[in-house]
């Protein structure tokens, strides 16, 4: 990716979050909110990455969570607390959960890893309609027009290169990575 991806930082305690700015803002542009309403203010559709604090005295982190998804903002979240992970999570759509004490290299690595959950999931969808045009062409159409259409032949590099990349991000993948995305996906 040619820009830096976002990082939204929610804690409302200033001193955490512009630590874990200061963890970040050498390879991501990095916001700071230090309240669940300053949080809700300061996203918006740029923001990849959120690390969210739960326990804030104005909106909890359980419910800016809730809003994110509501509103359909395409951010990962990684909740970072203070609070040991109960089964009061069950139903929350996170992405990680990681307890305070957190590492600089923790956050960072939390931080990548969301982010190429991100892409690969892009890339995913895309190819999946990428792959359903190309069957609903070759379903309408006869196989010397398809041979002659320079749209379906950039259609069908496309798809090639989708797979490939595809196949190639699955190496850098665990196997817990492909339950969070499917389990985002909706599989």
């Amino acid at each position: 990716m040619s820009e830096q991806s976002v990082v939204l930082v929610v804690d409302d305690e200033p001193a955490i979050a512009e630590t874990y700015a200061e963890y970040l803002d050498a390879d991501y542009a990095v916001r700071t909110a230090f309240s669940g309403e300053n949080a809700l203010a300061e996203l918006d559709a740029t923001v990849d990455v959120v690390l969210l604090d739960r326990r804030m005295p104005d909106l909890v982190g359980d419910e800016v969570l809730e809003s994110i998804r509501e509103g359909g903002l395409d951010a990962r979240v990684a909740m970072v607390t203070a609070v040991d992970a109960d089964f009061d999570i069950v139903d929350m759509e996170f992405d990680d959960y990681l307890v305070k004490p957190v590492s600089e290299a923790q956050l960072r690595e939390t931080v990548d890893r969301l982010l190429r959950y991100a892409e690969y999931e892009r890339k995913l969808r895309e190819f999946y309609r990428v792959s359903r045009t190309h069957a609903a062409l070759e379903s309408a159409k006869s196989q010397a027009e398809l041979e002659n259409s320079d749209e379906f032949q950039r259609l069908e590099t496309r798809r090639t290169e989708l797979r490939a990349a595809l196949a190639s991000a699955t190496g850098d993948l665990a196997d817990e990575d492909f339950e969070a995305l499917f389990r985002d996906l909706g599989v």
